[in-house]
């Protein structure tokens, strides 16, 4: 039996004698990368934070002892000793454990992380909380140097060295987010990392003072207020003691020894202590090594030679038109600005970065910097594009109102990953734009049915002298030929895709397509023909269309992959009702009041009737029963 089938919690873990950890971490490293390339996940940031994870657990008494981890893109290492080796297997599939941090998964997953930043106001709290209860256990935030980028971040600190409460900080500095980071605060850790011989220098002359008899004492005091004075010009780490830290490192975090014995030290610190590691993301894993941003989430891989399993060749993903398109479109109009959030290979900008440099624009892991930093430059003519998943942007939401909506401004937000995203699960389902954005006045939010209609809902934002959000979902289009260059749709104007004479469906976004598909089969099928509608913009709403198609006794049916509390369909019931025909039934089909879990797409699609199957079955019980036409051939599966 090796040292690994041994540990099913922290406290198997604290058993094994410290010289055989290094030895346990490999077989770790070899399970998570045996694990990972079957079943896909995040998988550099986890062997980068490996040794940290079980020196923390070594060390700490936890569970009683806290790890508040930040996004949780590392915390694999920490679900497989904490008691969840053998349910790996079904790492961020439907009704398996989760890819981030889950307090309904485990005792020791205490904060629930799949945003960044997080951590330290988290952890900060709990150990106020902790305080205030007159309780005596630790609380160590961990938080990569990416997430430390955050603005939230940066006011737990400030709350943090103010209270001066006992409380460690582990900042895992890889100089990574999923990209490699940007800003400021990157060359101030690099200036720390090529401090530390001074700190060297500094800890031994204190020892030689300290040494000699009587006068040693006296001699150190003067040279502290001398100390205190000079590493304001040579040591960048300063910065975290002015704001009230106790600084410590940086140390090299995948030496377990060294990792042990600073986490020991100052394990029981009284007062705010930040302890700066630095390590490697991908570490163990040359291909990951050498490039952590493309595995910083792998698909299923072969570990001996880090070839990914190849992809049946199919239509380009939304991603990849959205990118094509904005840059098409930035080449000829050089007011378009492209802006992300630390996520220019995932929704696409490094294609317009290679492109036009100078007007792209990463600002880190900080969506309301983002939001209104787009919002200034739009105030002087040109017009910036926001490109951030639908899920983080909702942590601009104060932004996109009062800097951007308030003030009329031309920002385009590009919203990838709407709808249903799949593995990620409830912190990255993008199921609530379409209702959080449509409450602004004068905005224009619109969805394509496919990728050809990406395009020229684009440059619809573009040419719109008002705030415009366009969403899309994960995934591939549908192949659908690409019609011309993108050009202006006529705002707030509908698409009839399919004309029937037994009910109508308005549909939004790709479920545009779906119900057409449906459509079709419930025709041949049953007999059933309804109207089909793109609504193509979800605000404004072609008022005039559902007008003239409503009549008394009408039976109407809405489709979306969003929340339906005030989403899609409630705009559309919200207009009937304004336009006082009676005796009109709506059926909503949509997201219901509840979170959503981690799963395939096509299994949560199905699961909640927004696939071909379930719109049909959910159309054949509210449209009124049709006996005419063929039907469907009905087989027994009795003996």
């Amino acid at each position: 039996m090796g040292l690994l089938e041994k540990v099913s919690s922290p406290a198997d873990l604290r058993r094994i004698p410290e010289e055989a950890l290094g030895d346990l971490a490999e077989e770790l490293r070899r399970f998570l990368l045996s694990s990972v390339s079957r079943t896909g996940g995040h998988l550099a940031s986890g062997l980068g934070a490996l040794e940290l994870t079980l020196a923390l657990h070594y060390v700490l008494d936890t569970p009683r002892d806290v790890l508040v981890w930040d996004v949780g893109h590392q915390c694999y290492p920490h679900k497989v000793i904490t008691g969840r080796r053998e349910r790996f297997n079904t790492l961020r599939t439907y009704g398996g454990i989760s890819g981030f941090l889950k307090r309904e998964e485990s005792e020791y997953d205490v904060f629930n992380a799949g945003h960044a930043s997080t951590s330290i106001s988290a952890a900060l709290g709990m150990a106020v909380a902790r305080d205030l209860k007159g309780d005596d256990y630790r609380v160590v935030a961990i938080i990569g140097d990416g997430g430390l980028t955050g603005g939230m971040a940066m006011e737990g600190l400030n709350q943090a060295g103010y209270l001066g409460r006992k409380l460690m900080i582990v900042l895992n500095d890889n100089e990574m987010s999923i990209s490699p980071n940007v800003g400021a605060w990157q060359g101030y850790l690099n200036r720390i990392i090529h401090g530390q011989p001074y700190r060297r220098l500094k800890d031994d002359i204190e020892r030689f003072l300290l040494a000699i008899p009587r006068v040693g004492e006296g001699m150190l005091k003067l040279a502290k207020q001398a100390e205190q004075m000079a590493k304001q010009l040579v040591v960048p780490g300063v910065l975290f003691e002015e704001l009230g830290f106790k600084y410590v490192g940086p140390i090299n975090g995948h030496s377990i020894p060294q990792l042990l014995a600073t986490l020991r030290e100052f394990r029981d610190h009284p007062h705010p202590v930040l302890v700066h590691v630095v390590t490697r993301k991908g570490k163990g894993y040359e291909p990951a090594e050498a490039d952590p941003v493309f595995w910083h989430g792998a698909m299923p891989f072969s570990v001996e030679t880090g070839e990914v399993a190849k992809k049946k060749p199919g239509p380009p993903s939304y991603t990849n038109v959205f990118a094509d398109t904005i840059t098409e479109i930035a080449r000829q109009d050089p007011r378009v600005v492209a802006i992300t959030a630390a996520m220019p290979e995932g929704t696409g900008l490094d294609v317009f970065a290679k492109a036009i440099p100078d007007r792209f624009f990463d600002v880190g892991i900080c969506e309301q910097h983002a939001v209104t930093f787009a919002a200034g430059l739009a105030t002087r003519g040109l017009r910036p594009v926001v490109a951030i998943y639908s899920t983080f942007l909702q942590r601009a939401y104060d932004q996109i109102f009062h800097d951007v909506a308030l003030m009329h401004l031309p920002v385009v937000f590009v919203l990838d990953r709407g709808g249903l995203v799949g593995a990620d699960g409830p912190t990255h389902h993008g199921v609530f734009d379409l209702s959080y954005l449509r409450v602004f006045p004068e905005i224009v939010v619109m969805a394509p049915k496919d990728e050809d209609e990406l395009r020229h809902m684009l440059a619809t934002a573009l040419a719109s002298d008002r705030p415009a959000a366009l969403r899309y979902p994960r995934g591939n289009g549908y192949g659908v030929p690409m019609v011309g260059p993108p050009r202006a749709l006529p705002v707030g104007k509908a698409e009839v895709l399919r004309t029937g004479r037994d009910g109508l469906v308005w549909a939004i976004g790709t479920m545009a397509s779906e119900a057409l598909r449906a459509a079709g089969r419930l025709a041949s099928e049953t007999g059933l023909d309804l109207t089909v509608v793109n609504a193509r913009f979800v605000k404004p709403l072609d008022t005039e269309l559902l007008a003239a198609q409503i009549r008394p006794g009408s039976r109407l049916m809405t489709v979306e992959e969003n929340a339906l509390a005030g989403g899609f369909g409630s705009a559309v019931e919200e207009t009937v009702m304004a336009l006082r025909v009676p005796d009109v039934a709506i059926e909503r089909l949509g997201i219901p009041d509840e979170f959503q879990p981690h799963g395939s797409q096509e299994i949560l699609r199905a699961r909640l009737d927004l696939d071909v199957e379930g719109i049909m079955r959910r159309a054949r019980a509210f449209f009124p029963k049709i006996v005419a036409g063929p039907q469907p051939v009905r087989r027994s599966h009795s003996a």
